[in-house]
């Protein structure tokens, strides 16, 4: 994971700053920023620690988050980060080495799809530790790769907690971005649903839940397959599957919802 690197460059000091964009190109004037200057990865971690609020890590930690090597930078600003220094696959696969919980997010941000190879899916899924970077990775960048589909089968056979929530996670951003897959495509995934509908780590069924919502509110044929699985998985004897059920049913029923893919 090269988590050695990240904790060297964590809290390092850095100047004031006035913005994303002084901070990555420091001393550059505004007529020559924008220019897709090469930044180096040392230059970013400065930049996210002037950025961090490690007052923001206990509230991070209480919803869930793994706070060990996090800066405390938010979604927003990485987002920022992101468009400013543009895609740069060989310097995003290095941000990822840091192991840093932001960098790993710019990495996701900045990495080309298309470029994103199966041994490279499966290191980098093995390392997730933290369910947030969990699904930026999957709707940022993963989502993308010409693997997704595939990897999504692989991944709910796995045991590990946060690589079979990507699996879920993955279907979850595939039925929001995907707009060529078919409804044929996401039928076929819910028996993944189904079987996984009785795992108790909470990070797997809000996952299982999540990809079970968004494939229901894709259309009005998947909404009305989505709730009949549903409807069946709320028979279960577990309590997650009791749980996914009718909390998808509760926004799959809902008004809001079923005017939304009636306009579509």
């Amino acid at each position: 994971m090269g988590s050695g690197r990240g904790l060297s460059l964590i809290n390092r000091p850095v100047s004031p700053f006035y913005s994303v964009e002084c901070l990555l190109n420091p001393g550059v004037g505004a007529t020559d920023r924008g220019k897709n200057m090469k930044t180096t990865v040392e230059s970013i971690i400065n930049s996210l620690n002037a950025l961090g609020n490690p007052g923001d890590l206990p509230g991070m930690s209480s919803f869930g988050m793994n706070t060990e090597n996090r800066i405390g930078v938010r979604i927003p600003v990485l987002r920022k980060m992101a468009k400013e220094l543009g895609r740069d696959h060989e310097r995003a696969l290095e941000l990822w080495t840091t192991g840093i919980a932001e960098a790993r997010i710019l990495a996701a941000l900045t990495a080309d799809p298309q470029q994103l190879t199966g041994a490279r899916m499966e290191a980098w899924v093995s390392d997730f530790n933290s369910w947030d970077v969990c699904d930026q990775v999957c709707m940022n960048l993963f989502d993308r790769t010409p693997l997704a589909w595939t990897k999504v089968r692989e991944w709910a056979d796995r045991e590990e907690e946060f690589v079979r929530r990507a699996a879920f996670a993955l279907i979850a951003c595939l039925a929001w971005h995907d707009k060529k897959a078919k409804d044929e495509d996401f039928i076929a995934l819910l028996p993944l649903i189904k079987q996984a509908a009785g795992d108790e780590r909470n990070f797997v069924k809000k996952a299982v839940n999540w990809a079970l919502r968004h494939i229901g509110k894709r259309n009005p044929s998947l909404n009305k397959a989505a709730l009949e699985l549903a409807r069946e998985i709320r028979e279960f004897g577990s309590r997650s599957a009791r749980w996914i059920a009718s909390d998808a049913i509760r926004e799959l029923e809902s008004e809001k919802v079923q005017n939304r893919i009636r306009a579509r």
